[in-house]
């Protein structure tokens, strides 16, 4: 059984789709209303993660400047600062909850993701 199985159009196709969750679901959860940093530091990075799909040397990139290991480093990063945001900025509840949440996905993402491309 191979390990790494998420292939790189298909890890494309989930940075697009967290892009647009980053982006949108914060107002459906109602983010911001303890700290309005929780909603738009989502936004930022949606608008972010959209950007690097856009520049990545995959399938579905449009400019295709950053190697896929480099998107790949560059998730990590975000993952982690996702689990650190939490307690750094001091949220609470669904907030909290809601980037611990993100960050997991991101890092189950990567590590399922072939990194031989």
């Amino acid at each position: 059984m191979k390990f790494r199985f998420i292939s790189p159009t298909l890890h494309g196709v989930a940075d697009y789709s967290a892009g647009l969750g980053l982006i949108t679901v914060p107002f459906l959860l109602g983010l911001g209303s303890t700290n309005p940093a929780s909603l738009w530091i989502s936004i930022i990075t949606g608008i972010a993660v959209l950007g690097v799909s856009l520049l990545t040397d995959y399938k579905l990139g449009a400019f295709r400047s950053i190697p896929f290991q480099g998107h790949l480093a560059i998730d990590l990063v975000v993952a982690i600062v996702f689990m650190i945001i939490p307690f750094a900025l001091g949220f609470n509840g669904i907030e909290a909850n809601y980037y611990l949440f993100n960050a997991a996905v991101v890092f189950t993402v990567v590590s399922l993701s072939e990194n031989d491309y």
